[in-house]
């Protein structure tokens, strides 16, 4: 039986070690990522790459949901079936992206607004009508010479909140993302306290806005150093600092947390993850929502052959089964190939 209340839908995504396959990649984005395996980005190579990984063994094993793009809600597989029933055959959920990206903030060079707010209700109509079970929005917060700034933070999270409300009253669970970027050369404990006060901001606006927690998912950046940073904190430190900082800053009735891999390479996405799971002592699921850090392997396997689409999958099914591993905690780098 598929869940239908938002709680039940927020539990379902992240229940048993399961977690998110972020494959919303906007129209530009995939075009970079298909530029690097020297394949073109029509319509029918975004379908046959996406539907590759739809209907991998490990979907319906290691991943509770699936967030989408636009076109792939809408697109239809080679045999007739859409999509979306791709994923919901593998007992996964399909998931939309619903912001429209980002600008600069009051004409700022280093801070971003998230856009898309503007039509949202009328959107969120259609995808649930299209059968979306979830939505996701981002906003992106820079830390640099006295910035994130107040506006910066505030704004970005009242975005949050009011999409969040948005996306309840019209069936569907919002996935909250304030990504703090880790590019950058600022310390680890610099990310601990921006990361802080951007969720506590958050967790105080869903409040006001009426938002109900337990229907509701955080995708949140992990506290570590800033990619220019000459201290690198190892992994333990990371997961420690992570679990922190979610403690003070997020309520105990969220029913999961499911963490961007934000330009970690596979294995560390993979490795912070299960040392916070082997820490334990929370309350909610901490799962992952990876992009990247779960289709790189892949895409690198497939480059573009349909000969290819066995051994991507394989890929696939690994890196999707070492993150289930990790969000229960019984992940080893024995276990790598």
């Amino acid at each position: 039986m598929l869940p239908t209340t938002l709680e039940e839908i927020a539990n379902y995504i992240v229940a048993d070690g399961k977690g998110i396959l972020a494959a919303d990649e906007s129209t530009g984005t995939i075009e970079k990522r298909f530029k690097s395996i020297d394949v073109e980005s029509t319509e029918d190579n975004r379908r046959k790459y996406r539907e590759m990984l739809f209907r991998a063994s490990s979907m319906s094993e290691s991943i509770g949901g699936v967030i989408l793009f636009d076109e792939t809600l809408r697109q239809i597989a080679a045999d007739g079936t859409p999509l979306r029933e791709i994923i919901l055959l593998q007992k996964s959920l399909p998931g939309i992206k619903v912001d429209q990206g980002v600008q600069p903030l009051n004409g700022s060079d280093t801070e971003k607004i998230t856009m898309g707010l503007d039509g949202l209700d009328e959107r969120c109509k259609e995808y649930d009508s299209l059968g979306a079970k979830f939505t996701k929005w981002r906003a992106v917060i820079n830390i640099g010479d006295s910035i994130p700034s107040d506006d910066c933070v505030n704004e970005n999270m009242l975005s949050l909140a009011k999409y969040a409300s948005i996306a309840q009253n019209n069936n569907m669970v919002p996935i909250v993302e304030p990504e703090v970027i880790m590019d950058g050369n600022h310390s680890i404990d610099q990310c601990y306290d921006v990361t802080k006060n951007v969720l506590l901001k958050l967790f105080d606006l869903l409040e006001k806005e009426g938002v109900g927690i337990k229907g509701t998912l955080l995708k949140p950046n992990m506290v570590v150093s800033g990619t220019e940073n000459k201290y690198q904190a190892p992994v333990q430190e990371v997961a420690e600092k992570t679990i922190d900082c979610l403690k003070s800053s997020i309520p105990s009735d969220l029913p999961g947390v499911v963490f961007l891999s934000g330009g970690q390479s596979d294995l560390d996405a993979t490795a912070h993850l299960d040392a916070m799971n082997k820490i334990g002592g929370f309350t909610w699921k901490l799962s992952f929502s990876y992009g990247r850090a779960l289709q790189q392997a892949a895409l690198k396997t497939w480059l573009g052959q349909d000969q290819n689409l066995s051994t991507a999958q394989d890929a696939f099914n690994h890196r999707a089964l070492m993150n289930k591993n990790a969000a229960l905690g019984v992940w080893n780098q024995s276990q790598e190939r």
